[in-house]
């Protein structure tokens, strides 16, 4: 049984989702603090041929809060006006924006609640089911190492596998797993290309502009670009 761990992102960008698809139980890690400057609450979306950033304020921010204790501004209208302006002419365009909606405009401006709402709507609208979980619900010790957090983790979860993004090479060490009897891998993902409305493709832009381009069979076959090592 696999799992894996990350803050909640607000629709962040094809490797997360393929991260999720790639684990049979994902788990946002909503107990820990807000990173300034960073993707939980921000993303890039292409426009007029160029990437550009959209953010949502988070009034209050202030350090050392954690994700679940903050909430998105419930002024959204000049975000999701900039996405519409940007990918109305897209294919699917008509199939994707409302549920672009229905995440940015929930009632419930937690954080953590939109965030992961905007990975979730997206499986449920490819059609596939996932088992998602939030940290700060989980039975375990929060005063172990970050390491010893993840076997913790893997233990009230009953999982054996755990997968991280690649940025995790250089934190976590497959040995010291492997003697606590859990399985660690590092996620890779390939490289990809779809039509644009562009000169030039430009990647790693937000899950927006791949659900707006793409078929729902064509973003399943994308979510299986990765490798493990």
């Amino acid at each position: 049984m696999s799992f894996a761990v990350m803050q909640p992102y607000l629709f962040p960008y094809l490797g997360y989702y393929q991260l999720v698809n790639a684990v049979e139980k994902f788990v946002f890690y909503d107990d820990v603090t807000f990173i300034k400057g960073g993707y939980i609450n921000r993303n890039n979306i292409l426009s007029n041929g160029k990437a550009q950033r959209f953010t949502i304020p988070v009034p209050g921010l202030s350090s050392n809060t954690l994700i679940n204790e903050l909430n998105f501004d419930s002024n959204i209208k000049k975000v999701l006006k900039t996405i519409e302006q940007s990918y109305k002419k897209t294919p699917y365009f008509e199939h994707v924006f409302p549920l672009i909606v229905s995440v940015l405009s929930d009632e419930n401006r937690r954080i953590d609640h939109i965030c992961a709402k905007s990975i979730s709507v997206v499986f449920e609208y490819l059609g596939i089911n996932k088992d998602f979980y939030f940290s700060s619900e989980l039975e375990y010790n929060r005063d172990l190492s970050a390491a010893d957090k993840l076997i913790a983790m893997a233990d009230v979860l009953k999982s054996n596998e755990y997968i991280n993004s690649p940025g995790g090479k250089s934190l976590y060490d497959k040995k010291y797993f492997a003697e606590n009897k859990i399985r660690l891998s590092f996620i890779e993902i390939e490289k990809y290309e779809y039509l644009q409305n562009t000169n030039e493709f430009i990647p790693h832009l937000s899950m927006i502009d791949v659900l707006m381009y793409n078929s729902k069979a064509d973003v399943i076959d994308m979510l299986s670009k990765y490798k493990l090592v």
